[in-house]
């Protein structure tokens, strides 16, 4: 089976890491094998100055350092690439069933936008604009939002199972 990709987009603080970890579980309960994606516009701080791990990496300089530890493995790497969401999965999240990747907003992959006017307003779907067809749906809290997609709203019943469902069928299979 392919991997399916899809992205969590939205305005800062409107709930992506929330909505990401929700469909993540929801995807979990129903037996599927899910791995995320986090784009960040800031250096990740993940490792400490002097540590050994640290040292191999930034004093030795290699290209690539694989920290092992019994429960968790964090790869620290050199690379010029600009944040490809589908390259990254191919290369890192092999065997995934689904790849949820919070924001990448520029890419070319099925977007989930959510939208939270009293955090900031406007949405970034522009239903006249040239990616509009990438909106599988949007979340909101706004009763009234209308859009040429699926709007589903947090307190609407089963929003979380239907997004799950719209998500999985939207999303872009990768190979």
């Amino acid at each position: 089976m392919a991997t399916r990709l899809v992205s969590i987009v939205g305005r800062k603080h409107a709930g992506k890491t929330t909505l990401t970890v929700a469909l993540a579980s929801e995807f979990i309960r129903r037996g599927r094998r899910v791995m995320t994606l986090k784009h960040a516009h800031h250096p990740a701080s993940v490792d400490g100055e002097g540590t050994d791990s640290w040292r191999h990496f930034n004093e030795g300089g290699a290209e690539r350092t694989l920290l092992a530890t019994p429960d968790l493995r964090v790869l620290f790497e050199r690379t010029p690439d600009d944040y490809d969401p589908i390259g990254l999965a191919r290369r890192y999240l092999d065997g995934a069933d689904i790849v949820l990747a919070e924001g990448f907003r520029a890419a070319p992959v099925p977007r989930i936008e959510v939208y939270r006017p009293s955090v900031a307003a406007p949405p970034l779907y522009a239903g006249a604009g040239p990616e509009a067809h990438r909106w599988v749906a949007i979340v909101t809290d706004d009763a009234s939002y209308r859009a040429d997609c699926l709007v589903l709203r947090f307190g609407d019943t089963n929003w979380l199972v239907n997004l799950a469902a719209v998500a999985w069928e939207a999303a872009l299979e990768i190979t």
